[in-house]
């Protein structure tokens, strides 16, 4: 049976450049699974100020934000939390009666899989990225207490910043490296984009490497995955990433933590 929207229904959605499917899935299934007046819809925008305001003024509970809005929104929020500030990045906000405060589920969930994982931080890793997300990334590593590493990115710029910012050391390239631990905070292997097919890290890399970690969720097999994968290597999904994020999210906006089993099944759902 549907669940009917009526004047009490509380809105919850999400901001990205290239919207998915997963966030909408995976909250409106604990809504329906739970009973919760709360329905969730996915958006973009050109606008970015003007859609932020549409969340104060309408009265809309919550919004995940995604690539490339992530440090941007900074500016138009009220407050935020300290999962958002040490890394000056945002991918949650909830409204108060207005009040805007930001935090970062994807710290929060990174966090927990380097321990689920049993990561060493005495592995050297390569992260390639120097966005949003790799920052939230970046900085959970260094917060677990790696030491040793470096931030691929070829724009010189934000590299060297997120470098400086994490702790790590920045190239251009890998040609120089040979790490324990392979990051992907890029779009390489996501769906829908010019390099869905692609490699993020060359095969001989891989295969040197004692773990892989892949922040693309769509697909959550990427190229890369399924070459460690095919080499036994030990592996960390975007999937993992974007389920355990989302839950937080779904606790922010709900104050509802649903119990494991369900989340399976919601995660199931939405990854399906």
């Amino acid at each position: 049976m549907t669940r009917a929207i009526n004047r009490d229904t509380q809105l919850c959605m999400s901001l990205s450049a290239r919207p998915g499917n997963f966030g909408t899935r995976f909250q409106n299934f604990l809504y329906e699974a739970l009973d919760l007046n709360y329905v969730y819809k996915a958006f973009t925008t050109r606008d970015l100020a003007a859609a932020i305001g549409g969340i104060r003024a309408l009265g809309i509970r919550g919004c995940a934000i995604s690539m490339p809005f992530k440090e941007a929104c900074i500016a138009l929020v009220d407050s935020i939390d300290a999962s958002a500030s040490a890394i000056a990045s945002i991918n949650t906000i909830v409204n108060n009666d207005g009040h805007l405060h930001a935090y970062n589920t994807d710290y929060i969930a990174v966090r927990t899989l380097i321990d689920q994982h049993g990561l060493g931080t005495d592995m050297q890793l390569a992260l390639r990225g120097s966005g949003g997300m790799a920052k939230a990334v970046a900085c959970a590593f260094r917060d677990a207490g790696f030491r040793q590493g470096h931030i691929v990115a070829r724009n010189e710029a934000t590299g060297r910043k997120l470098a400086e910012a994490s702790g790590f050391a920045w190239v251009a390239d890998m040609s120089s490296l040979q790490p324990d631990l392979l990051i992907n905070v890029t779009p390489i292997g996501m769906e829908g984009g010019a390099e869905k097919d692609q490699l993020a890290f060359g095969r001989s890399v891989v295969e040197r490497a004692r773990a892989v970690f892949d922040v693309v969720a769509d697909p959550p097999e990427t190229p890369l995955i399924q070459l460690a994968r095919s080499l036994n290597k030990k592996v960390i999904t975007g999937a993992e990433v974007i389920v355990l994020q989302a839950v937080e999210q779904f606790v922010l906006y709900t104050g509802v933590r649903p119990d494991d089993a369900l989340i399976a099944r919601a995660a199931a759902h939405a990854l399906s």
